[in-house]
């Protein structure tokens, strides 16, 4: 009786798996197939229990950052995301310690603060983008090709 908990089980989380595809319970899905296959071959309902719980967290943690990686590598970066590493045009001078500052990046204009806080940015300065925190974006000196 117990593999066919397991094969219900093992069904459940595909299907989940199939819905979200984010990899979240593909792992489990593996763990409940290896239980299921003891379960056939007569093995306790203990065995099938650790098993299960070995096999799915081997499968988590051994071929999740690999799958991952190249299962993910294709996602485009969208809306903030996408900024980060771009190159920005200075429209009023970046001064942290006067809380000024602003910048164009892709026809749009955004409050701007320099990453080091000590520096500041004179108009028409070019700078790259950092990072964004809530509508700032976070400028550094623009690094000079190699």
């Amino acid at each position: 009786m117990a593999s066919v908990y397991w094969l219900i089980f093992f069904v459940v989380m595909i299907g989940i798996e199939l819905g979200t595809l984010a990899l979240t319970t593909i792992w489990f899905a593996g763990g409940a197939l290896v239980a299921f296959v003891l379960s056939l071959f007569g093995a306790g309902v203990e065995l099938q229990l650790t098993v299960f719980v070995i096999v799915s967290f081997i499968l988590l943690f051994f071929t999740r950052p690999w799958a991952s990686r190249y299962l993910n590598r294709n996602t485009v970066k969208t809306n903030v995301e996408s900024l980060i590493g771009r190159t920005a045009r200075v429209t009023q001078q970046i001064n942290n310690e006067l809380g000024t500052g602003s910048a164009i990046v892709g026809g749009q204009e955004w409050t701007a603060r320099a990453q080091n806080p000590e520096d500041i940015y004179e108009p028409d300065a070019i700078v790259e983008i950092q990072g964004v925190r809530g509508v700032k974006l976070i400028v550094s000196q623009k690094k000079e090709a190699e």
